[in-house]
């Protein structure tokens, strides 16, 4: 029997695959306008090139702050969307499968600072894993894996 005494929040993830590396923050509670933008800030810091963002069709993805975001960067990034209801056709929800069902199963943290903590370090694995993980969740996608 499984109990606990505490309430629990729940522990969003946001993240971005390139054909070279895993971008993730972790984020308490919901993944609104504001998580996104300061997420294509952290990417802007990391990727000093053009990016094209290819997203699902979230609420917040699609908001005016996201919007008005993005026009201020005059092409620094491009948004493109996925087809409606296309999971399969995006290789993060391949990272988020594989995370949620090969690194956190049966964890059963005592409080949201240990689930935070080991997500987190999971999330970490992954990328150190990168080069045969991000091939395969590109495979999986059905998109055409680009020749570098």
């Amino acid at each position: 029997m499984l109990q606990h005494s505490f309430s629990w929040s729940h522990l969003s993830a946001i993240g971005g695959i390139t054909w070279w590396n895993v971008y993730f923050q972790l984020h308490r509670g919901a993944i609104k306008a504001r998580e996104l933008i300061g997420f294509l800030k952290h990417l802007r810091r990391h990727i000093r090139r053009k990016l094209l963002i290819v997203w699902d069709r979230l609420p917040a993805h699609r908001s005016v702050a996201v919007r008005d975001f993005v026009n201020s960067l005059k092409g620094a990034i491009s948004i493109e969307y996925l087809p409606a209801y296309a999971p399969e056709l995006n290789p993060i929800e391949y990272l988020w499968g594989y995370w949620k069902q090969h690194e956190l199963p049966n964890f059963c943290p005592r409080d949201f600072a240990e689930l935070s903590h080991v997500a987190l370090h999971k999330l970490k694995r992954i990328r150190r894993r990168r080069k045969r993980l991000i091939v395969a969740f590109w495979k999986q996608s059905d998109l055409p894996f680009p020749r570098l």
